[in-house]
């Protein structure tokens, strides 16, 4: 009697690690974006905050520019995994994912918003 694995077994054990694989690489690809997403969250947050103390001070929301916080405006910046913009009209501000080619790019095409309200309310695309 031989010892060892027959290439029949060997066959199966390579698929099924290459199954378990592609369901983890996937898992993991969301959870790294949705880690990404913290950033957006804590630069809207302070965007909010510089916006509320705009219009205490001035009596209108302002443009992301005049905020002095530093947040990348409509480009995005090889440091920043997301573009920032502030409405004037209610101070809605608004993070848009970098594409492919330009800021810190995703692992694939993964495009999204995330949205913060003077009120509080996030909002943006479902799922992030």
């Amino acid at each position: 009697m031989r010892k060892g694995f027959t290439l029949v077994e060997l066959i199966i054990v390579v698929i099924i690690i290459g199954i378990l694989a592609s369901i983890g690489l996937t898992q993991y690809t969301k959870v790294v974006e949705k880690g990404r997403a913290a950033e957006a969250r804590l630069i809207l947050g302070t965007l909010r905050s510089a916006e509320i103390a705009a219009n205490i001070e001035n009596g209108a929301y302002v443009v992301l520019a005049s905020l002095g916080v530093g947040a990348p405006d409509a480009t995005c910046l090889t440091t920043h995994f997301f573009s920032y913009s502030c409405a004037t009209a209610d101070g809605l501000c608004t993070a848009t994912r970098c594409g492919t080619g330009v800021g810190k790019t995703p692992g694939s095409s993964v495009a999204y918003t995330k949205t913060l309200t003077i009120a509080g309310v996030w909002g943006g695309s479902p799922g992030y």
